[in-house]
Order: structure tokens, then sequence, then C-alpha cells
């Protein structure tokens, strides 16, 4: 293939990447109509669903995955995964609270910025053992979900941070609000306007989704493809360590089992928020809405008395609705692909 030849087929899986992008924007209304619909319905059964308290504890409870979702979906769009989300996450907070716990001189500020670095460090680390040395990111990811939980667990050596530990002024932050609205959840919209933002307006956004539809292509065209892997990965993991330090400020309470099992969360609400596990396409605020929908449902569910069992299993028949549907999605764009193809040939 000439480089004439990749630049077209770039133009043409940019082409099939706008298509998706239109049906995804209709998935974004339809998850909100979706919300709608819950809190309605919820509401006329048990009103106090509905109540600020109950609102604002969603809201809460979504902040942090919303904002695990906006760093996971940098990852999707490329094709790749990373399940080590939920161990950069334990470990940035493990290591956040121990720092204020000990030291409750250190400025909170340093703190929050260390925990970001810590996350980008393990982000890098990710990326470079798949965008460098070639593992599959199932793969390697795994392999460092399980290497991070275990430095967490020789770090803590079954030492718990609790509340009363850490200044009174961090932990604040995880309950504080402005206008109404906590902290944890302003922090995640101004992530993922800024996110979106960059994956809309920059060059490096859109090479994201180039590298996801086609990554031959993308080389071919000129596009650094491993550095923009490495990169996805890092910012990834840099929102995991802010994450990670959020969950010590929201829940107080921080040992070396924070966040177990918190990455399948975060993938569900990127694949229901549209983001296609295939790559190539989607967007950051999809997997926002994806997080909130589910954080919805948990709490609508338990507001009804459902068995939590019962709201696992509606989770994963979420997860697998959305996976069949983003299947659907492809082999529909494939078709009007080839039948654009065909019509630009005649």
């Amino acid at each position: 293939m000439t480089v004439t030849e990749a630049e077209a087929e770039t133009r043409r899986s940019n082409g099939g990447r706008r298509l998706v992008d239109r049906v995804a924007r209709v998935r974004e209304l339809g998850i909100v109509v979706a919300l709608g619909i819950l809190f309605g319905v919820t509401g006329a059964v048990n009103p106090s669903f509905l109540t600020y308290a109950s609102l604002r504890d969603i809201l809460l409870n979504s902040a942090i995955v919303a904002m695990l979702a906006v760093g996971q979906t940098l990852v999707v769009i490329t094709r790749n995964v990373d399940l080590s989300v939920s161990s950069v996450v334990g470990l940035s907070a493990f290591g956040g609270a121990l720092i204020l716990a000990d030291n409750p001189g250190v400025p909170i500020p340093v703190v929050i910025a260390g925990c970001v670095l810590l996350g980008a460090a393990c982000g890098a680390i990710n990326g470079l053992l798949v965008g460098v040395a070639k593992v599959p990111a199932l793969v390697a990811t795994l392999g460092t979900l399980y290497a991070f939980r275990g430095i967490d667990y020789a770090w803590a050596g079954g030492r718990q941070v609790n509340a009363a530990d850490m200044p009174e002024s961090f932990l604040s932050l995880g309950t504080r609000s402005v206008l109404g609205i906590p902290l944890p959840a302003l922090v995640a919209l101004a992530v993922l306007l800024v996110v979106g933002w960059m994956l809309r307006n920059l060059r490096a956004g859109r090479e994201l989704y180039a590298i996801g539809s086609s990554p031959e292509a993308a080389v071919l065209a000129g596009i650094r493809v491993r550095r923009r892997i490495v990169a996805a990965f890092v910012a990834n993991g840099a929102l995991a360590g802010l994450a990670g330090i959020m969950w010590a400020a929201r829940f107080g309470t921080v040992d070396a089992t924070v966040a177990t099992g918190k990455e399948l969360d975060v993938i569900a609400a990127v694949v229901v928020g549209g983001v296609a596990i295939f790559g190539g396409s989607g967007t950051v605020y999809g997997a926002a809405l994806g997080a909130l929908l589910l954080a919805g449902i948990t709490s609508a569910l338990a507001v009804l008395r459902v068995d939590a069992l019962a709201q696992t299993a509606i989770n994963g028949a979420l997860l697998i609705a959305a996976i069949v549907l983003d299947r659907v999605l492809a082999l529909r764009v494939a078709a009007a692909l080839r039948r654009r193809r065909f019509h630009d040939a005649r």
C-alpha cells in the first residue's frame, strides 16, 4: 500500500468514524432518555429517590467511576484496554492517605500531584508494554493489575489508614459542595470537558481515533502510533491516580483492598456509554453518562430493595447488550462504507 493509498484509506476510516459518531450521539441521547425513565419510575414508586440527599449520593458514587471511564475511553478508542486501573486507584489512594497521615504538614496539593504522577508512572509502564513491546493490552494490563496490587499490599503491610489519621481539610474535599454540587462531581465534570475538547479539537485526539479505526493506515499516514498509545495509557494512569486520592478523601478509610474489582465497573460504563470495544469511535461524554446510568441503577435497585446479586446481573446484562449493539453497528457501518466505495468507484 502506497502513502497515497494509505491517506485514502485513512479518509475512508474517518468517514466511517463520523458515521459511527452520529450513531453514538443517538446512543448518548438514548442514555439520557433511559436516565429520565429510571429517575421518573423510581421516584414515582419511592419519592425519597428524588430528594437532594439521594441525588447527591448518586453524583458522589458516579464521580470517581466517571473520571476513570474518561481515562479508559482514551485507551479503548485505540483498540486497547486497561484492566489495571483499579490497582492504580488503590495504590495512589493508600499512598496519598499514608503520606497525609504520617506527615500532616505536607501541603495537600503536593500530595494530589504526587498521586497523579504515581498513576502516570503506572500508566507509562502499561503504555511501554503495549505500545513498544507489543504485548497484547489484555495480557499486559492483567499482569500489571496483579503487580500493582501486590506492591500496594507490600506497602501497606496490613496497615489501614483511618479518617481520624488524616487532616479534616483533606477529608472535606470528598464531601464539600459548591452551589449544591459535590466537589468530586465538579472535578469529574472539569476532567470530562477538558478531555472531550482535546479529543475533538486537537490533532493528537483525532489521531487516537485514526489509530483505532485502522492502525496500519495510521502508520502509513505518518501517525506516531507507539507514542500516541503510550500517551493514552499515561493519561489514563494519571486520571486513575487523581481518582485514587479522591477516593481517599471521599471514604476516609483506606487499605490495600481499595477499589478491588472496580475495573469491571469502569469498562461497563465505557461500553454502555457507546465507546466501541473494537476501537475507533465513541466519546468521553457517553462514557460519563454510562457511569451515571450504572450508578443510578444501583441506587434505584437499592431503594427498591432489590438483591445485590440482581444488581450485578443487571449490570452484566447491560454490558452484553451494549457489546452486541456495538457489533451490529460495526457491521452496518462496514456495509455503508462498502456501498460508498462502490458508488465512488462508479
